[in-house]
């Protein structure tokens, strides 16, 4: 007999509260490349030299720390639209005139100024990101978590898709001033989306104090039962897949010898569409399986899938078993993600989600951003097939802890359901 307090997929998908998520996380994917990828093609088109150039690729720290001031979300309420809608509103209309603003800025003349203007966008857009991820937590009902974020990563990987490709087109036929003024008028119509997501059915209560806002989400958070376990789990459960990927581009190009057309097709291209996937599918199975099921199966793909890249290193050059590797091992990391963003979502509570989410987001990517320093001494001690072998054994710590704390997991599951 089916579980009625789960909703069918076509129930979930016809959900007004998905199609906000879908939406919100388009707005909230638009900003990520105009201050990272698409800047730096501005900066290089315009002449600009290469050690200013990596300077500017510190323009993205915002998105690192933004936890730091995610507590000020949780505790003060915006004058209209609630507590999580107002202040996504006032970002998107803050990024909107932020990013057209960037379109003024001059690379050759006064590369610091476009900088700061680029700092101020980053900033912008990871404080909406801050309030759209708490409004997620607060809107979408625990069955379907991982289905709302795999809408987020639709929205979101499309939005940057949008910026990075069809800005650099504009750019090209009209100029940066009219691609970046192009942008921020998209940006701006995504208020409507704002406007048209309903409110949560408990929205929560802001902390009273800013201390309150602080220090009681982490009280929250430690005081679970298995919440150091869970913790930790959050830092190792996708350290093999980081791992693994943290020098995909210099394997498939220095590694294997495959042209940058190969790889923007069989790899880059490959890689979005297979992850998008992948976290719809592991939406669908989350609604069927519950989260310690859909941690442990998504967890075992994305190990196994490593071994799939020590294959291609043994292989030699293999166009059609990098396509084969590389949308497996995507569409696995698609369904991980999925289970795993919904299990962050599952240790928030609608009082202080800004901040805990926030939090526990920059935990979980602490391993991405630090592991490529490790990964590049494990490949010149130990070639790349033996590399790949390391990241599939540094995925078996998180899931040895998963199966310890099963029984946690599966008591935060019964929570969730009363």
């Amino acid at each position: 007999m089916a579980d009625p307090s789960k909703p069918t997929l076509l129930q979930a998908l016809t959900d007004r509260r998905m199609a906000a998520i879908l939406l919100l996380g388009f707005a909230s994917g638009l900003p990520l490349n105009l201050t990272g990828s698409t800047l730096q093609a501005w900066l290089a088109q315009s002449g600009v030299d290469i050690k200013t150039i990596g300077i500017f690729g510190l323009v993205g720290l915002p998105y690192l720390f933004k936890m730091l001031w995610a507590p000020l979300l949780d505790r003060y309420l915006p004058p209209l639209l609630g507590r999580r809608r107002g202040w996504i509103l006032i970002y998107q209309l803050a990024l909107a005139v932020a990013i057209a603003g960037m379109g003024w800025g001059s690379p050759a003349g006064a590369p610091y100024v476009l900088g700061l203007l680029a700092i101020g966008v980053a900033f912008l857009s990871a404080s909406q990101d801050i309030v759209i991820d708490a409004y997620r937590v607060d809107v979408i009902p625990a069955p379907e978590r991982a289905l709302a974020a795999a809408a987020t990563a639709f929205g979101y990987r499309s939005a940057a898709m949008f910026a990075g490709t069809l800005t650099l087109i504009f750019a090209e036929h009209l100029g940066w001033r009219v691609a970046y003024g192009l942008v921020g008028v998209v940006m701006a119509l995504t208020v409507f989306a704002t406007l048209w997501s309903p409110e949560p059915l408990t929205p929560g209560q802001p902390p009273r104090t800013l201390t309150e806002a602080v220090v009681q989400p982490l009280r929250e958070l430690l005081q679970k039962r298995g919440a150091r376990g869970f913790l930790l789990l959050i830092l190792l459960y996708k350290v093999g897949d980081a791992f693994a990927l943290s020098l995909y581009s210099a394997f498939m190009i220095k590694g294997m010898g495959f042209s940058l057309d190969q790889l923007s097709i069989g790899g880059k291209l490959n890689m979005t569409l297979s992850t998008m996937l992948g976290t719809a599918l592991g939406g669908w199975a989350y609604m069927r399986w519950g989260l310690f099921r859909s941690l442990l199966s998504f967890g075992v793909a994305q190990a196994l899938t490593n071994l799939l890249y020590m294959w291609l290193a043994l292989a030699g050059k293999k166009f059609w078993l990098m396509v084969l590797a590389t949308s497996l091992d995507n569409l696995a990391g698609g369904m991980g993600q999925a289970a795993f963003v919904a299990f962050i979502m599952a240790q928030c509570s609608v009082n202080f989600s800004a901040f805990q989410y926030a939090l526990l987001s920059a935990l979980a990517a602490v391993p991405r951003v630090t592991i490529g320093v490790v990964a590049g001494q494990v490949v010149a001690t130990l070639g790349w097939a033996k590399f790949f072998v390391v990241t599939f054994a540094t995925a078996m710590p998180g899931l040895v802890l998963l199966v310890i704390l099963r029984t946690s997991i599966l008591e935060l599951e019964g929570r969730d359901r009363r």
